[in-house]
């Protein structure tokens, strides 16, 4: 199949040509793909959440220098920021970016860092969104690690889509926890430390508690409240702020 790149005005045709070709592939097919069609151009943003390791060994089979984002928020766990760096060492990833709020959005908006106690997605905003957007520019084309058995808005995930501008590849929409499960053991791949600790979904430490048997494996992220998206998945209208609220 021919998967050159497009030209970027015609990202949105590019992205439903390639979802088309790509929705019953494989995760390291897809990842192929977006290389292939992308190049340099193209970035992986993960949390190094409870199941990003899956996704990250595989990106590092496929493109081991490939650019990857890691968005410090300045509240992560600790145990987070362990194992973004001993997992990058592990799987031989030459790129791994962190990125961090600017001092002056903290400054203006958040001071006492206690933004999160009032207004979730504003703290999202300039925890997550305004740094993922500022470091997106350089690329074309973005990675996520996102799955339909997630739920909510999750459901109807393409593997390829189109949203502000750029193409989005979702390598593993098709598959499910068994699938994960499966491929971290076959591959040894290490856990995240908190999973063990009844964490299936791990964002910053204030807004993330353990879940309950039984409970979907993101019920423990903003609990109790009327939201599921920290905010960098939500699309919006072009010089529109994105504030509205991850394993990314």
């Amino acid at each position: 199949m021919s998967l050159a790149y497009d030209d970027f005005d015609a990202s949105g045709a590019t992205a439903l040509r390639l979802d088309a070709e790509l929705r019953r592939a494989h995760p390291r097919t897809v990842l192929e793909a977006a290389v292939e069609s992308f190049g340099d151009r193209l970035a992986l943003v993960s949390s190094f959440g409870a199941e990003s390791a899956v996704l990250l060994d595989i990106a590092a089979k496929v493109k081991p220098d490939i650019a990857v984002l890691f968005l410090d928020t300045g509240m992560l766990f600790g145990q987070t920021l362990d194992y973004r760096k001993t997992l990058a060492e592990r799987l031989g990833l030459t790129n791994v970016r962190d990125l961090r709020p600017q001092y002056q959005d903290l400054a203006t908006g958040d001071p006492q860092a206690k933004l999160w106690q009032t207004d979730t997605d504003a703290c999202c905003h300039i925890r997550k969104v305004l740094p993922l957007d500022r470091a997106l520019g350089e690329f074309d084309a973005w990675i996520t690690g996102r799955k339909r058995f997630h739920g909510g808005d999750r459901l109807n995930l393409p593997v390829v889509e189109h949203a502000d501008g750029k193409v989005k590849f979702n390598p593993l929409a098709n598959w499910g926890k068994a699938d994960l499960d499966a491929y971290a053991a076959a591959h040894d791949l290490p856990p995240h430390p908190l999973v063990a600790q009844g964490f299936p979904s791990i964002g910053c430490w204030p807004c993330t508690s353990p879940a309950e048997e039984g409970e979907d494996v993101r019920a423990g992220r903003w609990k109790g409240m009327d939201k599921t998206e920290c905010g960098i998945h939500v699309a919006r209208a072009p010089g529109t702020p994105n504030n509205v609220g991850g394993d990314i």
